[in-house]
This record gives C-alpha cells, structure tokens and sequence, in this order.
C-alpha cells in the first residue's frame, strides 16, 4: 500500500497544476480579450465635410485643397469639444429668435448669428483677454461709436438686443466698403483698416484669395465650422430634446424714466430679488441706475 502512496499523489498534484494553468490560461486570454475590447471601444471619426456650403449667400469654394483644409480644421476642433457644442446648442434656443429678430429689421444676414457664437458663445458676460465685451465683444472704446452706453452704471455690450443692433451698424458699413458680407464679418475680426490695408496690398478684397493674420485666416472657418454644428446636430450626433435646451425666461419690461437709488428695493418692490434683477438685466453694473432727463430705460423683471 506504501508503494502505491507516492504515485498517485504525484498524479494528483500533476492533475491539480495542470487544471491550474488551464484555468490560468483562459484567464489571461479573457482579460487579453477584454483589454483589447476595451482598447478599441472608442473610435474617433473625422466628421464629413459638406459637399457645399455658403456664408449669408455667398459660396464658401470648397472646391479649393486649402479653403476645404482650414474648414476641416476648424470643424474638428469644434466637433470634438462636445460640451462646448451642447451648451451652445442650450443657449442658441434662448437667444436666436433675439439676434435673428434685431438682424431681420437691420437688413444683415442671419449667418451672422454663428459669428455671435464665434464671438462669445452667446454669453452676456464674456471678457477677452484685450477687454472687449458682451455678446459681439465690442471694446469699450469703440462701444459709444455703435450708440453703446458704457459706463460704472451701464454697460449695453452686455444687452443682446443693443449689442446685436450695434454689430449691425459695424457690419453694414464694412459691407459696403468691402462688397461683400463674408469680407465684413472677416473685419469685424481685424478691423476694417486692416482688412482694407491687407487687401490694397494684395489687390482682392476677396476673403477667400487673401493672406490674413492667423486669427482672421481661422475667424470665418470657424464661424462656419459652428453654421455647420447648430444646422446639423441631430445627423452629426449631438441629440437634445426640449427639456434640454435652456427657454426664454418669462418676462415683462418696466420703463424706468427717473433714477434708482437703489436696485435691490427696485427688485423687491417688482417681486423678484436683485439676483435675478441682475441676471435678466446684465447691462446693470452697479446697485443704481443714474437717468438723465429725457431718456429711459427698460429693465426686465419675472412675468
């Protein structure tokens, strides 16, 4: 009995180390397999280019190696900045029917809305690193210029309805210095004296022909990278239902023809609170609002 002891013992272990590397085995196959799996999950695609596309009417040649490159460019670096897209598709359902309003009964082109976005993403309280303002981003400096009020008070870069009607006047009289609206949305990126001087120089005041500073040579790309995103959403991915998109707020104007004193008891005796007096009326920069006699305001408070 002592003989056959040692045998199988040695069989047994022989059996269990061999059940331990196939199961060993099959393991580490699995979790191979998983990691792979896991490795390709995600896949990037570069989106489709449109076969033709045009800027308040006038043809983008896309027809051309670098016209189609640099709208690439820019449409990769926006569509891949997914939040970025939401939040602007979010903020588009407030604003829109506004800009789209101002720039109807201003005779400009409703492309010019993607441009606001361009500019500061629908924000009423976007700063650039020069200091320019609001929802086009106009200096203060340049800001009167436009029938823009800016002061420790006011501030109208940050009113939508008077900024879009100041961009407006900007835009329209490019436009009839350059001939085109694609030339005067690239000029209200470097100015109309430097486009001017850029196109002396090259002999075309064609957008498309012209050897521009970087940031103008990216500016309409993007802006057309952003018409591109908003008008296709749904086919390119970015799925929002209604609950999702952030809605006009419910409001009703109050005309102020007298000086406040104080914006905190003005936002009270309206029933609201000077949080939101703020965030409906962010051209209010200050707890007063001084009026000069013969002229008003209209401020927004809840409906």
């Amino acid at each position: 009995m002592k003989t056959m002891t040692i045998p199988i013992f040695n069989f047994i272990a022989g059996f269990v180390i061999c059940l331990f590397i196939i199961i060993q085995f099959s393991f580490d196959k699995k979790r191979n397999e998983t990691t792979q799996k896991r490795e390709t999950t995600h896949q990037w695609y570069a989106p489709e280019l449109p076969e033709k596309m045009d800027f308040a009417g006038e043809v983008v040649p896309l027809n051309k190696w670098d016209i189609k490159e640099r709208l690439d460019r820019e449409l990769l670096f926006n569509y891949y900045s997914q939040n970025n897209v939401l939040f602007v598709l979010k903020m588009s359902n407030r604003y829109f029917p506004l800009i789209e309003e101002r720039l109807k009964a201003n005779g400009v082109p409703e492309d010019f809305k993607f441009l606001c976005i361009a500019e500061s993403n629908l924000l009423a309280n976007a700063t650039s690193r020069v200091g320019a303002v609001g929802f086009w981003q106009f200096m203060a400096d340049t800001a009167p210029a436009y029938n823009l009020e800016v002061n420790k008070q006011v501030d109208q870069r940050r009113d939508v309805i008077a900024s879009t009607d100041a961009a407006c006047k900007y835009l329209k009289t490019a436009y009839n210095k350059f001939g085109t609206w694609t030339a005067a949305a690239a000029s209200y990126n470097c100015g109309q004296g430097g486009y001017a001087t850029q196109a002396n120089l090259q002999k075309t005041k064609y957008y498309y022909d012209l050897l521009l500073p970087e940031e103008t040579n990216r500016y309409i790309f993007r802006i057309l990278a952003f018409k591109h995103l908003v008008e296709n959403a749904k086919d390119l991915g970015f799925i929002l239902d209604d609950q999702d998109l952030y809605h006009p707020v419910k409001t009703r104007k109050i005309n102020v023809k007298n000086p406040v004193n104080d914006l905190v008891q003005f936002a009270i005796d309206n029933g609201t609170n000077y949080k939101t007096l703020k965030l409906l009326n962010p051209w209010l920069r200050s707890n007063s609002l001084p009026v000069k006699t013969g002229t008003s305001y209209e401020i927004l408070v809840p409906e």
